[in-house]
């Protein structure tokens, strides 16, 4: 159960809370949050209420109301529906079943909330009312285009681990010249992020005028889906099959595309199921040296996984920012020789607070523990689907409750060592897997692994790709082959590199005459 407060009538509460990220920054760049509180409740039945008090309800950034400015706010309530799971590994838990939203509260399907209202906090007026009278509708999937399609269907795999019905899919962008010849196959790009319906890849069906009409759409997206337009049907245009996988899962917005022992058998989806559901509907070049992967941050690190992996199945990863690739810098913090997530370690006299993000100058923003006190606020048993818990999901053991064992305790910020030795022993430490498996995968992988990041990496990213680095490029048995490039000064958590070519309002041409180029060296007589 949410209760959202905002400084304005507009946008509501809920729809302020789409920004959940923007707290974890806590960067203006990410936009602007709405503080929030949480709290469990259990077999809450119609007609009833649930008081949410001080020492039960969790908050963030302000611990209780009594810490507000005292003024008028506008608040709302939302209860996040959790559904119960009886999963094949014997655990009976409850989580929230992604109905094709993301894990995004606000918009899940069955979800209820109240309507806004509008009250005074502060001088002992912190009582407030609220009824949740309203359902969330069910999301409507956008229509198929001629150039854009999706599939969405049930995994066999997903459906038994979790016992209850588990969607996967993708939204597929189809080269301008596909119909022109019914006998032509394409090379794939696979493209790697968070779950968004919207894609990341898709083009609009017909190039949008941009006029002084134009009302909640920002001019920056309107120009960024004409250039868009313009590059997917130019005459030189590259001709390559765009791809985003879809897989959201009740922990986080997507799986990762690893087979979890918390999240369920994802790497073996994509591989039986996903891969063969695409390349069986479309024109597709179905062999490993037409088939490249990119991503940025989560879908970065996904890339690159799935390449080291895979070296087998993909041709090459394009992995920009991505998640930490070396756990002796998980961001700041080496979860093996810490002893805490909170503080900077080694100092004798004074204790620093260890950081999370900062800004492109190098400014502190937040701190590990401010994080890890919004995950308690947006969910208990690691459920706040957001850093860091969606790593002790996805990387982490089962506990003996059925709930993820967290890396480090979100109260205290003391990190598990023994669940940092399984995250490493599983193979999900990509450095150390590269190391301890080079001879095997080396010869598969040369030339085959791009990373790019900003020097000024708002979330530290940059640090583990700097080991990575140092691995790959010391390797003769055989050479990787591949390249590292770091982009600055003052350059960010972002495509690097590829940033002017439209990525983030639909396809970059330049990336996929790189990808293209790549291709055309690897194709075999």
């Amino acid at each position: 159960l949410f209760l959202i407060v905002n400084d304005a009538p507009e946008p509501t509460p809920r729809e302020v809370a789409s920004m959940i990220f923007a707290a974890v920054a806590e960067n203006p760049i990410w936009g602007s949050y709405a503080p929030l509180f949480g709290q469990d409740v259990e077999q809450w039945k119609p007609g009833s209420a649930v008081r949410m008090t001080n020492g039960q309800m969790q908050g963030y950034p302000f611990n209780s109301l009594d810490e507000f400015p005292p003024g008028d706010y506008y608040v709302q309530a939302v209860l996040n529906i959790y559904t119960k799971f009886q999963r094949a590994d014997g655990h009976t838990i409850w989580a929230a079943m992604d109905h094709w939203d993301g894990q995004q509260f606000h918009i899940s399907p069955g979800n209820l909330y109240s309507e806004v209202k509008k009250v005074t906090i502060g001088d002992g007026k912190s009582d407030i009312e609220l009824t949740l009278t309203e359902k969330i509708p069910p999301i409507e999937l956008p229509e198929d285009t001629r150039f854009t399609k999706r599939l969405k269907f049930k995994s066999a795999l997903a459906s038994e681990f979790w016992g209850q019905d588990m969607y996967v899919g993708a939204t597929i962008q189809l080269p301008s010249t596909y119909y022109d010849d019914l006998n032509k196959r394409f090379p794939v790009h696979y493209a790697q992020g968070h779950f968004q319906e919207k894609d990341f890849y898709v083009v609009p069906v017909s190039r949008p005028e941009i006029t002084d009409d134009i009302t909640g759409i920002p001019l920056i997206i309107m120009e960024s889906q004409q250039q868009a337009f313009d590059d997917w049907y130019a005459e030189d245009a590259p001709q390559i099959i765009a791809v985003t996988f879809q897989h959201p899962v009740p922990y986080y917005d997507d799986s990762y595309m690893v087979n979890s022992a918390n999240v369920g058998p994802y790497g073996d989806v994509l591989l039986q199921e996903l891969l063969p559901a695409i390349e069986n509907n479309f024109r597709t070049i179905a062999k490993p040296w037409a088939r490249v992967l990119s991503g940025a941050s989560t879908g970065g690190w996904i890339a690159a996984a799935l390449q080291l992996y895979n070296p087998k199945v993909f041709g090459g990863a394009w992995s920009f920012c991505p998640d930490p690739v070396d756990f002796r810098y998980f961001q700041l913090i080496n979860i093996y020789d810490d002893v805490n997530a909170f503080w900077v370690p080694g100092q004798k006299w004074v204790k620093t607070e260890q950081m999370l993000s900062r800004s492109v100058e190098g400014v502190p923003l937040n701190t590990v523990r401010r994080v890890s006190q919004l995950n308690r606020v947006l969910g208990s048993n690691g459920r706040s689907a957001e850093v860091a818990d969606m790593w002790s999901a996805i990387h982490g053991p089962v506990g003996n409750d059925g709930y993820p064992v967290l890396i480090w305790d979100n109260e205290t910020g003391d990190i598990n060592h023994e669940v940092a030795a399984y995250w490493r022993d599983n193979d999900f430490d990509l450095r150390h897997y590269a190391e301890e498996n080079w001879a095997k995968i080396g010869p598969d992988l040369i030339g085959k692994l791009h990373f790019a990041c900003g020097d000024m990496d708002q979330f530290y990213l940059n640090l583990a790709m700097y080991e990575m680095q140092e691995f790959l490029e010391k390797r003769s048995d055989p050479p990787y082959g591949g390249t590292f490039k770091f982009f600055g000064p003052k350059v960010g958590h972002s495509w690097a590199g590829y940033e002017s070519t439209t990525i983030g309002g639909g396809v970059a041409a330049k990336l996929h005459r790189d990808m293209l180029k790549h291709i055309e060296q690897n194709t075999p007589e």
